[in-house]
């Protein structure tokens, strides 16, 4: 199993989580999202993955995109430690959680997104930081709304144990503290993440234990 990753990259941040409390082996294969514009880019990966977009996996002689769907498929192909609760409501409930930060905020605050508004817009580095922010901070008071309010909340996302919601919980707190986020007003999100952080899976899957590190 090959998985095409970036250190920092938030969505191969949750694939990684995934991998290792599945316990599923894998040959990380860095590629370099900003190096002589962004390796992405480069006919030898668009070979691999045509959106040019981290991370992908390659598996029994498939290639997967997309990181909730490659997580999909480890939880069908991998039971072991399940990363969804087994009634239906319960999984509607970590997908939808999932989805508020895969689907509703990742997507403003992507690398392609913020390079468009300096390169192509002419925003500002100031602005460029500022739509970041805003967008990223949004996210999380809407996502603390849904996991404070919810008696399904436990120790983590959901219960508590870590599902596929926690995958995507983490490495959005990572982004939140790397960009100066106050994280004062979303104290069941660092809750939940102080939880993930004492996880050897969510250790080794942080973006300063990856071989690509800078």
């Amino acid at each position: 199993m090959k998985l095409y990753t970036y250190f920092r990259s938030s969505a191969a941040y949750r694939v990684r989580i995934a991998l290792n409390l599945k316990g599923v082996a894998y040959d990380a294969v860095p590629v370099h999202l900003l190096k002589d514009g962004g390796e992405q880019h480069g006919a030898a990966y668009r070979a691999v993955n045509p959106s040019e977009l981290i991370p992908a996996l390659e598996t029994d002689g498939a290639t997967l995109a997309q990181s909730l769907a490659i997580i999909e498929y480890l939880e069908e192909v991998h039971p072991v430690m399940p990363l969804l609760p087994q009634d239906a409501l319960g999984r509607a409930r970590v997908r939808a959680l999932a989805q508020t930060i895969a689907s509703d905020t990742h997507p403003l605050t992507n690398l392609r997104v913020l390079r468009h508004l300096k390169g192509t817009l002419g925003l500002s580095e100031d602005d460029k930081n500022a739509w970041y922010r805003h967008w990223l901070g949004e996210g999380m008071r809407v996502l603390e709304a849904q996991l404070a309010s919810s008696p399904a909340t436990g120790r983590f996302c959901h219960g508590d144990m870590p599902t596929i919601a926690d995958c995507c919980l983490v490495p959005q707190v990572f982004n939140a503290r790397r960009v100066g986020i106050d994280l004062a007003p979303f104290p069941t999100i660092t809750a939940i993440d102080a939880a993930c952080a004492g996880i050897p899976a969510f250790q080794a899957a942080h973006p300063s234990q990856q071989p690509d590190a800078e």
